[in-house]
């Protein structure tokens, strides 16, 4: 095949996206973030309080903590896809 017929038969791929997608899209990635961070931090808490006997129950807790916030992720993610979902869907060229 030359070199001629291969960029013929080549297709470009064009995307479209709606602004307000992309600024729902960047706004739960900013929630995501700052929920991942947090977990961290409680997670690195109450590891530090399991040093201290006089803190381990502290430390319980915010592992607790962490755990339940690690349950929101999921949530995060489904409230994102059904909030795109809701939005009208952008005109197409096909």
């Amino acid at each position: 095949m030359s070199e001629k017929t291969s960029r013929a038969d080549r297709r470009d791929l064009t995307l479209h996206f709606d602004h307000h997608a992309l600024v729902i899209h960047r706004r739960y990635e900013v929630v995501s973030i700052v929920n991942d961070v947090l977990i961290g931090l409680w997670f690195l808490a109450g590891s530090i309080c399991f040093f201290y006997s006089s803190l381990m129950m502290i430390g319980t807790w915010l592992f607790v903590v962490g755990s339940a916030q690690m349950l929101i992720r999921p949530a995060i993610r489904l409230s994102r896809h059904l909030h795109l979902k809701q939005l009208p869907s952008p005109s197409s060229d096909f």
